[in-house]
């Protein structure tokens, strides 16, 4: 190879070996100095995109039915609130109506497989008239149960399984007052029931309303007789027992015939405000609010119902035992609070135990407290009455301490006829005399008995 050709040849290898050189450099610089990067005429190519963040997952949706008055439904929305942004699970609610309609509408939706995933219905023998083991899921063995008390599980329970949590607090069924007014008309708390009777006189002759009547709201017709029962169970100790085995009858049983005398001799004396079978209970409450009307036979549910609505007056509010003919019997029959129940058939059976573990944990109770506050004692474990509890709330606390209550009929005994609130509406406007409805009401009682194969009937 002669000498100009062979330089040809290596200024081509040695070009070559330049641009490989170049090609092959790392993008991670050596220790030292770095190397400018060589010209480039191609653009470099575009970055790869980032990834799109991942969407968050869609919230299990829970049907839930309810009722609209009083607090539990605002209490439960602000569970609900909490619960959605803590679980991701929201509630969706359906609000049904109170009363035999209420009772009706559950049945129904039951029945037809139409039922919501959660229900929130009452305890005791209402619960056992849906038949809790076919439509509801057993909660028994949920660690979340170890939290409701034992007093109260007895009422959510069939055949030795436990359906139901609590909503709220225990309440009781008395007499609420306006305080200011009693004040002001020089009356005293009374303890019998003729010491009642010459409160009302002396209310009625004010020009006030000495008993307030709200039979539009066709349940709130019951509180006489049902708030009774505290005074039956003194007078006779085996009345659960034989009334529920077919051997005492309401008609037989003088201490208990008495609620529909009482109903019977309020309308008689002209007591109820004049409009009180077109009265709502939220019309009710205004009027015991605003002192127009004195006394209410009631729930103390309605103490909470009342701090929403007139949060001012609330203070004037007190409650006093349903009085009987006798001094040295005078206590509170207690009503333990309604239930959450999930449908057996609901197809998001675990979102909704979430849901309910979340409710009894304290994080839940905080929140359903701060739109319901104490009606008398959670009964759930560590959940306390606050100091700052409604002045009626305190009336209570008394007859707790020395044991003047007693549960009501409807948690005791699974015998409760579906027709008592109507029974009562005819005997309290004089249609029906008190021995024929209290007579009616032993016959009402007998198909649920039937229908619940209890012993006896």
């Amino acid at each position: 190879m002669n000498r100009a050709r062979f330089l040809t040849v290596c200024s081509y290898a040695a070009l070559i070996s330049t641009v490989f050189t170049g090609c092959s450099t790392s993008s991670q610089p050596a220790a030292g100095t770095a190397p400018a990067p060589a010209a480039s005429s191609t653009p470099a190519a575009p970055a790869a995109p980032a990834p799109a963040p991942s969407k968050p997952a869609e919230p299990v949706t829970l049907t839930l039915l309810i009722g609209s008055t009083g607090t539990p439904y605002p209490a439960t929305q602000a569970v609900a609130a909490e619960a959605e942004k803590k679980l991701n699970i929201k509630i969706k609610f359906d609000i049904k109506p109170d009363g035999t309609e209420g009772d009706n509408l559950v049945k129904t939706r039951l029945a037809t497989g139409e039922m919501a995933d959660i229900l929130y219905y009452n305890s005791g023998s209402l619960l056992k008239a849906l038949n809790p083991e076919e439509n509801f899921v057993d909660l028994t063995n949920e660690p979340f149960m170890a939290n409701p008390l034992d007093s109260y599980k007895e009422t959510v329970t069939s055949n030795g399984k436990v359906f139901g949590v609590p909503g709220g607090s225990s309440n009781v069924g008395g007499i609420l007052y306006n305080k200011k007014v009693y004040a002001e008309l020089g009356l005293t708390v009374p303890k019998t029931w003729a010491e009642f009777i010459a409160n009302s006189d002396k209310i009625k002759a004010s020009g006030k309303t000495a008993i307030i009547g709200s039979y539009k709201t066709t349940w709130t017709s019951q509180l006489f007789v049902l708030g009774n029962h505290y005074n039956v169970q003194a007078q006779v100790p085996n009345f659960v027992q034989d009334y529920t085995a077919n051997k005492a009858k309401y008609a037989t049983t003088p201490a208990a015939m008495r609620g529909f005398e009482m109903m019977s001799e309020v309308f008689k004396k002209n007591y109820y405000n004049k409009d009180f079978l077109a009265t709502t209970y939220d019309t009710a409450l205004k009027m015991l609010a605003e002192g127009t009307g004195v006394q209410y036979p009631m729930l103390t549910s309605a103490i909470d119902a009342l701090a929403q609505n007139y949060p001012d007056k609330v203070k004037d509010i007190g409650v006093f035992p349903t009085p009987s003919d006798n001094a040295s019997i005078n206590g509170f029959t207690v009503w333990m609070p309604n239930s959450y129940y999930i449908n057996k058939k609901s197809k998001n059976i675990d979102a909704a135990k979430k849901f309910i573990d979340f409710l009894l944990s304290p994080e839940g109770q905080k929140a359903y407290m701060s739109k319901s506050k104490a009606n008398g004692p959670y009964v759930v474990k560590g959940i306390k009455v606050p100091d700052d509890a409604y002045e009626g709330v305190k009336d209570m606390q008394p007859y707790f301490d020395n044991g003047k209550t007693a549960p009501a009929l409807e948690f005791v005994s699974p015998v409760k006829g579906p027709n008592l609130e109507s029974i009562l509406i005819e005997v309290g406007t004089g249609q029906k005399s008190p021995a024929d409805g209290a007579a009616d009401y032993d016959k009402d009682v007998r198909k649920q008995a039937q229908q619940l194969n209890l012993p006896g009937w």
